[in-house]
């Protein structure tokens, strides 16, 4: 019958019995869990269940027949092939489930690989270099291990299949029937995990698509771009209202919905709004709130940074990277072109910083310019209350004329680790004084659930304490602080299939200012409330410009 096949007799022994040895044994059914386990593992980390893995691959099915259809070389031809296959949507199926659990979706197969220098940066940040090349390292094996081993698993299974041919015929067939019954039927052991699986097709496909989609949108964006209602408006025809006012933009890391509407976090980060609003209230401000809608989830500020201020939506690094490449007038550059000095404070830039040169900021404040001598707190960086006492103490202090400011505030940045207590304004100094707080950057990486979020909620109320706290003590008449949060906090905060909005809030002295708002239905205070207002983030330029021209 065309001779014997060596894959299908290798193990004989002298005698042409077959050696079935124990660890022989236990190869092949570890290669069987393996193939097994990279068709079946959902990609969705929100679906990832024991009873998730419940199913029979179509995918599978299909292989196997033609491993008993293919004489021996063709077959093991197919073997192969199927196995660098099967590794690499393994690959990615494991990057796809690490995206869904920090940033609620899919891994961009065009775009997200730039993501890995940022995602070691903050290991390096927020638990040391070390273990960020131990992360770089183990990133590197399963890469080169995964579909390594999926391979040489397929070749194995494959000679199984070659020496009980007749055994495998039947099983494939009874299992056909078995997954056209599930499919009929639309048989579920988990709430969208059908039994009668075609995922990693299914997969395959959508990120073909996304691929397309990328690639399409270059140009697509690009006229979107062009398309500024604003672009060529006059200095003088710009934020009129606001002539002498001191405007401060600050972005609050992870400040999210949730931090507001969650019964978890809701009475204390409540508290401190309703607090705020009482107290700012006694000192002659008043402030109203709304929610935006972020482009991003879990992680990726500067996309949020990128739609608040260009009026377009970025959601993803090829449109940021063709933004920066642009001439799009900015919130920022719209204030700059009306005559007002504009300021950058970002404190987690530690590094070359190209954004910096697009906005235009006429001075610039990093890791380095705010001069902190403090121990590490959250993502390697300085506590809100230095940064905001820094930029007082470097630039409101000495101001003269208008001056729009854009702050980031970030003691909120995963990993959630303890804050200081707030202090006496005069007391922060250069940020030593924190070395004797008792507190500062966690080394304890064994946290539970249940700790990671009540950390959480404790940054977000000491980041929105100390922005209060500025206010009550350093405001005057002529200034309008606009905070919001960037993006909500990953799903190991918010749980699965959150929104993406986020609170926005604007403080002020001058009811004047608010009743140029009038008309977009915010509510009074600084937390917003169920019924407030939802637009789009990319919305808020264009409406602000608007309420604030001639």
């Amino acid at each position: 019958m065309g001779g014997e096949d060596p894959d299908a007799t290798a193990g004989s022994g002298a005698e042409g019995r077959p050696r079935r040895s124990f660890a022989a044994r236990l190869t092949t059914v570890l290669a069987a869990l393996l193939v097994l386990l990279v068709l079946t593992v959902p990609y969705d980390f929100g679906r990832l269940s024991p009873a998730a893995f419940v199913r029979i691959p179509l995918e599978a099915l299909l292989v196997v027949a033609l491993l008993l259809a293919l004489p021996s070389r063709g077959s093991r031809l197919v073997a192969t092939l199927a196995g660098l296959a099967l590794g690499l949507l393994g690959l990615l199926k494991l990057l796809d489930l690490g995206f869904s659990a920090s940033l609620s979706r899919a891994f961009d197969l065009v775009l997200d690989w730039a993501l890995l220098d940022e995602g070691f940066a903050f290991l390096s940040e927020s638990y040391g270099r070390p273990a960020a090349i131990g992360a770089a390292i183990t990133l590197a094996v399963v890469l080169v291990g995964l579909p390594t081993l999926v391979t040489l698993s397929m070749r194995r299974l494959r000679g199984l299949v070659v020496r009980h041919r007749t055994g495998t015929t039947r099983i494939v067939a009874a299992l056909v029937v078995v997954w056209v019954a599930c499919a009929a039927f639309n048989v579920r052991v988990v709430e969208g995990v059908p039994v009668a699986d075609t995922s990693a097709t299914t997969l395959a496909n959508g990120h073909g698509f996304q691929v397309r989609l990328r690639l399409d949108d270059r140009e697509t964006f690009g006229a979107l771009i062009e398309a500024d209602r604003f672009g060529d408006t006059p200095g003088d025809q710009l934020l009129t209202a606001l002539r002498g006012k001191n405007v401060v933009v600050a972005f609050v890391e992870s400040y999210g919905r949730d931090a507001v509407e969650d019964p978890e976090f809701a009475p204390q980060v409540g508290a401190v709004l309703d607090g705020g609003t009482s107290r700012l209230s006694a000192a002659g401000f008043a402030a109203q709130s709304g929610f935006l809608t972020s482009p991003t989830f879990g992680g990726g500020s500067w996309l949020a940074h990128d739609t608040l201020l260009s009026g377009l939506w970025i959601d993803n690094d090829q449109r940021h990277r063709t933004l920066l490449a642009s001439d799009r007038m900015t919130l920022n550059g719209a204030f700059r072109r009306a005559n007002w000095q504009t300021v950058g404070v970002m404190p987690a830039v530690t590094k070359a910083w190209p954004e910096g040169s697009f906005f235009g900021y006429d001075r610039f404040y990093n890791a380095k310019a705010l001069a902190y001598r403090g121990p590490k707190f959250s993502f390697g960086t300085p506590p809100d209350q230095y940064t905001l006492a820094s930029w007082q103490r470097l630039e409101q202090a000495k101001r003269d004329g208008n001056v729009m400011t854009e702050l980031a505030l970030v003691s909120s940045h995963a990993p959630w680790t303890p804050v200081p207590p707030m202090l006496d304004w005069a007391d922060v100094g250069d940020g030593a004084v924190y070395r004797g707080a008792g507190v500062g950057r966690s080394d304890d990486k064994r946290r539970n659930t249940a700790q990671i979020r009540a950390d959480y909620r404790k940054s977000i109320e000491y980041t929105l304490g100390a922005l209060i706290s500025y206010v009550q003590t350093y405001g005057d008449d002529d200034l309008v602080f606009i905070f919001l949060g960037d993006h909500q906090p990953a799903a190991v905060v918010t749980g699965e299939n959150a929104s993406r909005d986020v609170p926005i809030s604007i403080i002020t002295r001058d009811r004047a200012v608010l009743d140029r708002i009038s008309g977009w239905g915010w509510q009074d205070g600084l937390k917003p409330g169920p019924q407030a207002p939802v637009w789009r983030m990319d919305a808020f330029r264009d409406r602000f410009l608007t309420a604030f021209g001639p």
